[in-house]
């Protein structure tokens, strides 16, 4: 089943997942039927201060301002059943587990909550205080799923985006998106990126 999804972005450091995960979500069109995207202003500057452009001007995606309460994913009739937020600032998750929707992207997560729908919030801080701990258990008992943005190595990956790749993968992943990845235990297990894992090849 294809899906409607909408891809959030708030001004937490990680402007580099965000761009890839829609990327990606672009390299496979036949999976979805519509991708929106909503970015706030803090994130913008991120973006720009992070990645030196402003390529999400440029993107085919449909963007919508975060005000505009008239957007499809606003109301659970619009039937989205995928929302990401990446990366998720921890006010946007501590808004959202208090069910404050003053904005675009804490009313799509309520809607996506009470519809029972999937909600991915890819948070990046460090370290976590306990007010974020327990936002996360909210919003996790609530449905959502926290996928912190803390890279794997295990596949030994040889550049920043590759290092991205294996968080905006598992993203992808959860989402439930089929997708070419490192694989553990895979037959191709034993290399990654042309690189044995170690010198015995194991």
């Amino acid at each position: 089943m294809k899906r409607k999804i909408v891809i959030a972005v708030t001004g937490a450091s990680g402007s580099l997942y965000a761009r890839q995960l829609l990327n990606k979500l672009l390299e496979i069109p036949a999976q979805w039927n519509e991708l929106a995207l909503v970015i706030t202003d803090n994130a913008k500057v991120v973006w720009q201060t992070e990645l030196g452009e402003s390529s999400f001007n440029q993107t085919s995606v449909k963007i919508y301002d975060k005000n505009d309460f008239h957007a499809p994913f606003a109301s659970g009739s619009g039937q989205f059943d995928t929302m990401v937020i990446i990366p998720c600032s921890m006010g946007t998750l501590g808004r959202i587990a208090a069910g404050i929707s003053n904005d675009l992207i804490t009313r799509a997560a309520d809607v996506i909550l009470k519809e029972r729908r999937k909600l991915v919030c890819v948070v990046r801080d460090t370290p976590y205080n306990l007010m974020h701990i327990r936002n996360m258990e909210t919003v996790t008992l609530a449905g959502g799923i926290i996928c912190p943005a803390t890279p794997s190595f295990y596949s030994r990956p040889q550049t920043i985006e590759a290092v991205a790749a294996t968080v905006t993968d598992r993203v992808l992943d959860l989402c439930g998106f089929t997708i070419e990845s490192f694989r553990w235990g895979a037959d191709e297990a034993d290399t990654a990126n042309g690189h044995p894992l170690n010198d015995a090849g194991v």
